[in-house]
This record gives structure tokens, C-alpha cells and sequence, in this order.
């Protein structure tokens, strides 16, 4: 297998989509994988640039990822959705993450920590119990 330099990572519930270029932008990997299976995928490979879109649980892996020695980068969704080519499905979206995340001008999110998440829930209950009154 060529070697990956960028990685367009679709995460769901239980099937994660991967996405991977060389150098020169050829496809060299398009699979599936299982959640139990993404650790072990990404401590086979050297470390590259990884694209993800930024939610909740984007910031978890991203955390896992970024352990493994690779360099990842969150995007929103909203800036991910105009490179998409065709119909939306996560081998799509997958593809469209890995041409986002190299472009110069896209804008990427930081990583929070745990910590940093556990405060933000706190706020949106606090903000829930706050409308519910």
C-alpha cells in the first residue's frame, strides 16, 4: 500500500468511514471500519494529517488520534458540506472531509479537552433548565 500523507475521517454511531490520499492526491484507501477497529487502523499507520468534522464526539477522537502521534484537524460541518461531488452518503462525506482539510484557507476548530466539554455540557443544561422554567 502507497503511503497515506491525509486522512478524511466520517464518524457515526458504529461503522466510521476512512478516506485516504498520498502525496500527490491519488486515492489510496476508501474503507470501512469498525468502531472497536479505529485504534488499532491508526497505530498501524505513520503519522499523517486527519480531517474530522467537529462535534462532541469529533473532539474524543480527535484526543485518541492525536495520542497516536497524528496530526488532526476539525472542521465544521458547514464548511465541509460544499466540497461533497455527489450524492450525500458517509463514503461521500468521508472524501469531501479529506479534500476540506487541505485547503489553505479552510478554518479549522480546536480541540477541546474534556474538562473544556464537561463545562460546555454544564452550560447547555444550565441553559435548558433555564428555558424549561
Amino acid at each position: 500500500m502507497e503511503k497515506i500523507t491525509t486522512i478524511g475521517l466520517d464518524i457515526a454511531k458504529h461503522v466510521f468511514q476512512v478516506h485516504g490520499i498520498n502525496g500527490a492526491g491519488a486515492t489510496v484507501s476508501r474503507r470501512k471500519l469498525r468502531r472497536d477497529d479505529v485504534v488499532g487502523f491508526f497505530k498501524a499507520l505513520p503519522p499523517c494529517l486527519i480531517g474530522i468534522e467537529a462535534c462532541a464526539t469529533g473532539h474524543h477522537w480527535a484526543r485518541v488520534l492525536m495520542a497516536l502521534g497524528h496530526e488532526v484537524r476539525l472542521m465544521p460541518a458547514s464548511y465541509v458540506k460544499p466540497y461533497v461531488k455527489r450524492q450525500k452518503n458517509d463514503a461521500t462525506d468521508a472524501e469531501a472531509i479529506c479534500e476540506a482539510v487541505t485547503r489553505p484557507a479552510m478554518r479549522f476548530v480546536p480541540v477541546k479537552s474534556e474538562e473544556q466539554q464537561s463545562v460546555l455540557m454544564l452550560h447547555r443544561v444550565r441553559e435548558l433548565l433555564i428555558r424549561q422554567r
